[in-house]
């Protein structure tokens, strides 16, 4: 039998969408709520990555302790993330187990905020933001963003600084909860062998006491900037090279042929900048990627190695970025629609796949989309759709940073 996609809206906003298969093995279900760094103010920052931690500190009716231990009685895969504009909170069960799972996710997602919870947690995210620092790639590409972004909040990170955690208080986060977190900021995304009218049955009696607010974003198109500049750290032992620019966002069906650009560029194992970089040996690593963000998106690329030859990674990879297209043969792109084709299959074979790719693409577009409807845009890429990104996103404005020991 065919996966059937279903929808539902509450009452309340809260909105449910589903790929069930009843051939799967398994169950997922994910709580997506569109908040994230991007949404914070200046002082707030850090507080989405912080909230993400305080769900699992306990509610009204569970302590952590009982947290864990019911998902663990379940046999659940569970976890959450933060990013610059999604929460999620998500778990993967048997089929038998998953109403379980979903009460569960529900009721974190009303955390109970203890202001003594709040201090503990405090000083836990103050250990990973120290931890981070110690990653030379982390504290460039942060520095990165905030240089190409600017003013904008998508220059925020995602974990905050020392300064905006220790100076952030407990009545602050319920108030950045109370609007961000509501019924009509959150998509529930399900995938696999489930009753999905029973679901929503379920959900509509734990989470009828959620609330609108009418919570909303600014996607404008950000205006990004051309910056050149270089850390220093005496801790660091080799070279470090970020190039940021411009490209399509989520929303832009030009995104299926900007994947494809940046793994011609700079797929791990076979592109331009592999062969130039790595399998010369200049660099130990040379890569590029695609990121698409709501209302904008960003290629990068990224090589490191012995810092005395950083200068000769970044004019290479510079001139790849400038001969791509005209270097790129047909071969290149059957290839690579063949791989990312497979590594798009692959993550949707699975009920936690399509749960994560449901519920972001739902969170983003409001629509739906197949999996092989993808597949076939993926497929249906060209040589001049890629000529075509190019041209509107050359590589510029780009923000270039590096990083060098002391």
């Amino acid at each position: 039998m065919a996966v059937e996609f279903r929808k539902a809206v509450l009452e309340n906003g809260l909105t449910l969408v589903g790929e069930i298969d009843p051939e799967s093995r398994t169950a997922a279900c994910g709580f997506f709520v569109k908040t994230g760094a991007r949404d914070e103010t200046g002082p707030l920052m850090g507080v989405s990555h912080f909230l993400e931690h305080m769900m699992f500190k306990g509610t009204e009716k569970r302590t952590a302790d009982d947290v864990n231990r019911d998902f663990d009685e379940l046999g659940a895969q569970y976890n959450a993330y933060t990013s610059s504009e999604i929460t999620c909170f998500y778990a993967s069960t048997l089929p038998e187990h998953i109403h379980n799972a979903a009460e569960i996710l529900s009721d974190i997602l009303r955390p109970a905020l203890r202001e003594d919870d709040f201090t503990t947690e405090k000083n836990v995210i103050l250990e990973e933001i120290a931890m981070y620092r110690d990653n030379p790639f982390w504290v460039l590409y942060e520095r990165s963003m905030e240089e190409y972004y600017a003013e904008h909040p998508l220059a925020h990170r995602v974990l905050g600084t020392d300064e905006t955690i220790k100076a952030m208080g407990c009545d602050a986060m319920r108030a950045y909860f109370s609007e961000r977190y509501s019924a009509d900021n959150t998509t529930v995304a399900l995938a696999g062998r489930m009753d999905f009218d029973a679901m929503v049955e379920q959900l509509c009696g734990v989470c009828s006491a959620w609330v609108r607010t009418g919570a909303m974003r600014d996607n404008a198109t950000p205006s990004c900037r051309e910056r050149d500049f270089e850390l220093r750290d005496a801790k660091v032992h080799r070279g470090y090279l970020l190039m940021l620019s411009p490209a399509p966002s989520l929303q832009d069906d030009r995104r299926y042929a900007a994947m494809l650009l940046a793994q011609v560029l700079g797929d791990p194992g076979n592109s331009r900048l592999h062969w130039e970089l790595v399998e010369t040996g200049i660099a130990e690593e040379a890569q590029a990627a695609y990121d698409p963000r709501d209302g904008c998106g960003d290629f990068y690329v990224y090589a490191s190695g012995e810092p005395s030859r950083l200068a000769e990674m970044e004019k290479i990879a510079s001139h790849e970025i400038e001969r791509v297209i005209e270097t790129t043969t047909e071969d290149d792109l059957e290839r690579l629609r063949n791989k990312l084709a497979t590594g798009v299959t692959l993550a949707g074979e699975r009920p936690g796949g399509r749960m994560q790719r449901l519920g972001r693409l739902w969170t983003y577009l409001g629509s739906y989309t197949t999996l092989e409807d993808e597949l076939a845009r993926i497929n249906a890429v060209t040589l001049d759709d890629l000529r075509a990104v190019y041209e509107s996103f050359p590589f510029r404005p780009r923000t270039v940073g590096r990083m060098l020991p002391g």
